[in-house]
């Protein structure tokens, strides 16, 4: 990763898209962050809102579909 660093490290980070993915509920929700965070936060979204179940299927298909975003500094 290149560019400045002020108070630390460059952190990667990660974004998902509801809107992106044909669903039911027109949902446009955006998630960015580590991706640990991204994939946890979506899978509850999943479940919350468009009726999935916490799955490890479930979780794969959002990993697989995770984007790469600017990196922020941590």
């Amino acid at each position: 990763m290149s560019g400045p660093v002020r108070e630390g490290v460059l952190m990667a980070r990660k974004m998902i898209d509801c809107g992106k993915v044909p669903n039911d509920i027109n949902c446009t929700l955006t998630i960015a962050g580590t991706e640990d965070e991204v994939v946890d936060a979506a899978v509850a979204h999943a479940v919350a809102k468009h009726g999935h179940a916490d799955s490890s299927e479930l979780r794969t298909m959002i990993r697989s579909s995770l984007e790469d975003v600017a990196p922020v500094h941590a």
